[in-house]
Parts: C-alpha cells; structure tokens; sequence
C-alpha cells in the first residue's frame, strides 16, 4: 500500500491574547496556513516590497499590509493566494462558553472546537451573552501558579449555574461544586487527556489541520514560536485527531515551531492571519 500523501503547511496567528480572552480590543483570533514554498513566499514578500513600498525590514506584520492607502496590496496579496491557504476564525467568548460545556458536560476532548468536536447548538449562544459567567469561567480555570483551585472563584462560578440552567442551558443542571473542583483538579495535575480551557489556539490548529488533511493526506505544520503549543498539547492533539479519522490518514504528523524572522512562509501567515482578523473584528 503506497505511503499517504503528506503536506507541509507553514501557519501563523493573529490576535492571541494568552488567558485574556475576553478582551473587547481583541475579541477573534485568527490562524492562517499556507502551501507554499520559501522560494514562492518570500517572492511574495519582495513584491510587496518593491510594488507596494513596504519598509525593508527583517520581518513583515500585518500592520504594513492593512495602513490606510493599501487596498491594491491587500487586493494583490489575497489572489497570490487563492487556492494556496486557508484562515480559521475564532470567536473567543464563542470559546469560552463552548469550554464551559466541553470542560463540565461530559469527558473533555481535544477534539472539542473542532467540527470533530461536540455541537453545543443554542447553549453557546446563550452562555456567550453572559459576560459574567464567562469572566468567572476564565477566572476559575486560570491555575497558573495555583496547587489547588481558588475555593473563592469557583463559589462565584457555582452560584451562577442555576440562572444559567433556567436561561436555557440545561445541560448544566445538577452541575455541583464537587463536579467543577473534581475537573479543575485534573488540569492541576497534568491530565493529558484534558486540554487547556483558556487556549483558542490549540482547537484552531486543530481546524487548521482538517481542512488541509481533507481526509486523504497528512500534514506536518510549520508554525511561529508559541508557548500555547507545547509537546505534549501537539502530540494529544495528532493521536486524537488520528484516532477519530481512522481509517483515514493521521491528520497531523508533526508540529515544527520556528521564528517567523527566518521563514518566510510563516511571514506570509502571518500577514494573512492579520487581514483575517482585522476584517472579522468590527471598526471602533
């Protein structure tokens, strides 16, 4: 049997704000890929360079892409790579309350946020209208630091359920102070099962990678320094991926993080992530 086809994707994020999810200045996160190769990318660069007068410098941001005054840049640099990259949007109060249920409904799951995931349907839209369910949420789950949950955030935390159950989320009824400290201690202790509620990075990659898997090849990512994506957080997420597809191709075999200064196709990902995220989010 000939071995599946693999792919190289180099990929970049805009808008990732760590655990400060909720951060009305930044409210999506968008994570781009593309396939192409240094040589293609960095002629990309050059052009923009040279046609469109960017700055030389050591490494292109969006920001040069998306000044006032560059529509035929962006205009340009959009059909370069028609067919040759794909951007993956995340709302990120979309994902905090999504981690609500994925974390406290049921065994959490990498593939959770991605359309391998679980659909929560309507109750993602009602949690997502309750900032103060939401600030406790990240308040609760953000344990760097901690040996042992905050008794106080995870009060405040509980004594929201109920108005949440009877706004129309029953899938949190019954959901007990013992429930919520028996997962919280789970993501204490290092459970690689369970992946990390405050990272809208990890299920986007996740995305990422399906699309250009498409259920025939395998692909490994070349992606920009980040201290989201851990080791461990790659290697859950390529055997979950693997395991949920088969017997189609692994998704993900590798994930390869580099400076974006010194590859030029995570430059042009990272251009591209910027004009996604600066067109989904809404002009003050």
């Amino acid at each position: 049997m000939p071995a599946p086809a693999v792919v190289e994707i180099a990929c970049d994020e805009s808008g990732f704000s760590g655990t400060n999810l909720l951060d009305p200045a930044s409210p999506v996160i968008a994570h781009a890929g593309v396939d192409l190769t240094r040589e293609e990318a960095a002629a990309v660069l050059s052009t923009l360079r040279s046609r469109f007068n960017h700055r030389r410098t050591q490494e292109h941001k969006a920001s040069l892409l998306l000044r006032p005054g560059q529509p035929e840049a962006v205009a340009w640099f959009l059909a370069e790579l028609a067919g040759r990259s794909t951007v993956h949007v995340v709302d990120k109060r979309d994902h905090v309350a999504g981690r609500v249920l994925d974390l406290l409904t049921g065994e959490p799951s990498y593939l959770d946020g991605s359309r391998l995931g679980r659909d929560h349907g309507r109750a993602v839209a009602v949690l997502r209208g309750r900032g103060d369910v939401l600030a406790a949420f990240v308040a609760m789950t953000h344990l760097k630091h901690r040996r042992r949950p905050d008794p106080a955030a995870v009060g405040r935390f509980v004594a929201l359920v109920p108005g949440v159950v009877a706004d129309g989320v029953p899938e949190l009824a019954g959901l007990t102070r013992r429930d919520v400290v028996a997962v919280l201690d789970r993501l204490l202790d290092g459970d690689p099962a369970v992946p990390p509620p405050l990272e809208p990075l990890v299920p986007a990659l996740a995305e990422t990678v399906l699309r250009w898997s498409d259920g025939h090849r395998s692909v490994v990512v070349v992606h920009d320094e980040q201290s989201a994506l851990t080791r461990q957080r790659t290697a859950v997420l390529a055997a979950s991926l693997a395991a949920a597809v088969s017997p189609d191709p692994p998704p993900l075999l590798a994930v390869r993080q580099v400076d974006s200064r010194h590859d030029p196709r995570v430059q042009v990902a990272d251009l591209l992530a910027g004009w996604a995220r600066s067109s989904a989010e809404p002009v003050a």
